[in-house]
């Protein structure tokens, strides 16, 4: 993080260090930590001067809160440079190729056998459906996300504020090297540009982020049961183990109903 870009906030922030990344050659500080839990009032004065400042404000979760190191933050297990461009890589494509990986036979799975895994997914079965239409949403995004960062802190207290020079939440997890789906894809930017064509579709905002979790507030969800199919097709490409090992039963339709007119959505890789 360039220091100009956090000298704008000086007199906001409360105690707090840079993050410099275990691995690499030591000179990247790709974000600033909070030594002591977040505010609403911390993270909306932040908010606030994100265009004057350049930097994002994020919740930031660990993996064991009690842990002194604060994992992956405190502990540095962030990876900036090895992450590519979100502007490199087409959501769309990055959804399809993705559902194809997940629906695909394959007989030695350990989980569920060919039959159960068409059956997670249908109606499409191992069809890829496309992207959901966007819909207009009536209320707007950034209060929303608001409303989220109070809850989310009611919820996890010691959860503390990170600040990324990035230009949104999505990018923000690309620039601060999140590893978190590292089980599944190990180049962050290509969940960042997923994440950015939300932002324009579903007034999504990325609000907070852990050592493997996701939290969005979404401005304008799907309401009728198709819509909801299809977005829930798009947030099993995403993160599977949010229909594999997240709802139940397991199926995409299940799934379907627990976000349909919902306005936050979590995610959770193994």
């Amino acid at each position: 993080m360039h220091p100009e870009a956090r000298s704008s906030l000086e007199d906001l922030l409360p105690p707090g260090r840079m993050i410099t990344p275990d691995e690499g050659d030591g000179d990247a500080q790709p974000l600033w930590l909070s030594d002591g839990p977040a505010t609403v009032e911390l993270w909306a004065r932040t908010h606030t001067e994100h265009t004057r400042s350049g930097l994002w404000p994020l919740l930031l979760d660990a993996l064991d809160p009690n842990d002194g190191e604060f994992r992956p933050w405190g502990s540095g297990e962030v990876f900036p440079e090895k992450m590519t461009s979100p502007a490199d890589h087409d959501p769309a494509d990055l959804l399809a190729q993705w559902w194809a990986t997940y629906t695909a036979d394959d007989e030695d799975d350990d989980m569920l056998d060919v039959k159960r895994r068409l059956a997670v997914t249908a109606p499409f079965g191992q069809a890829w459906p496309g992207l959901a239409l966007s819909r207009g949403g009536v209320v707007d995004p950034d209060e929303l996300a608001s409303e989220f960062v109070q809850a989310f802190l009611v919820d996890r207290p010691r959860t503390r504020l990170g600040l990324i020079a990035a230009a949104s939440g999505a990018e923000a997890l690309t620039v601060a090297g999140w590893f978190g789906p590292c089980n599944y894809d190990n180049d962050t930017a290509k969940i960042s540009a997923v994440l950015r064509d939300w932002e324009h579709r579903f007034g999504a905002r990325v609000v907070a982020v852990g050592f493997d979790t996701l939290h969005l507030s979404v401005a304008a969800p799907p309401v009728s049961e198709r819509d909801a199919l299809l977005v829930a097709a798009e947030h099993f490409a995403l993160c599977p183990d949010n229909i594999w090992q997240g709802s139940r039963p397991y199926t995409l339709a299940a799934y379907a109903g627990q976000i349909a007119g919902a306005h936050r959505w979590d995610f959770w890789w193994d």
